[in-house]
């Protein structure tokens, strides 16, 4: 059975001779073509991806965000960023957002497919620059002030999951995982779940 493949791409020939090549394989099928995140994103129940190509440089939401999007409504779909630089910063902060890997735009048709595969496998198509920075962004602190139940709680909702399903993931109460977040507020003098995971990210907790 072939894998579903939903390609983002504001860039029509490319988009059309990324689809022409994923349909000759036996593997996988384009089941949709998108020039912008947001169509995407509303027909993803539809298309049910098992991967997304996805264009960094795009219309409106980017694809850093449209990465985050996906990925918070279908963890189990896997984004592979489109870039022109692979050794970008921007390619970087998408692959903390959640993407899988990332080709560039000139990519081959072997190396298209070789992606697909490996990212199917659980793998991580990159080049070992952007590899380095993403393994020393996730290096936590070794002085963090939060505690070890609380780097628990706040990394569980950075992957996108709700109190309910943190609670169930820990085997802890409601009651408990609103305990944490309170002491997680004060201690990193936060008001909102996005703001404490942001300056947790910046400074290395989660």
């Amino acid at each position: 059975m072939s894998q579903n493949i939903v390609i983002i791409e504001d860039n029509a020939p490319l988009a059309k001779g990324y689809k022409k090549i994923i349909d000759k394989t036996y593997d996988f099928k384009v089941v949709a073509l998108y020039d912008n995140c947001e169509d995407a994103i509303e027909n993803l129940k539809h298309d049910m991806p098992r991967v997304v190509l996805m264009d960094i440089e795009l219309p409106k939401m980017n694809g850093v965000e449209g990465t985050k999007k996906i990925k918070q409504l279908n963890p189990k779909t896997d984004v592979i960023i489109v870039t022109v630089y692979e050794n970008s910063k921007t390619v970087f902060e998408a692959l903390c957002a959640g993407a899988s890997g990332y080709i560039t735009k000139n990519t081959s048709q072997q190396q298209l497919t070789s992606a697909l595969n490996e990212v199917i496998r659980g793998g991580a198509p990159m080049s070992i620059n952007i590899a380095k920075m993403v393994v020393q962004s996730f290096r936590k602190s070794t002085n963090s002030i939060l505690s070890e139940r609380e780097t628990e709680v706040l990394t569980l909702l950075a992957s996108g999951k709700s109190y309910n399903s943190v609670a169930e993931t820990l085997f802890i109460s409601i009651n408990t995982i609103r305990f944490h977040i309170k002491n997680i507020y004060e201690k990193l003098q936060v008001c909102t779940r996005e703001e404490a995971i942001e300056k947790a990210n910046r400074e290395r907790l989660i």
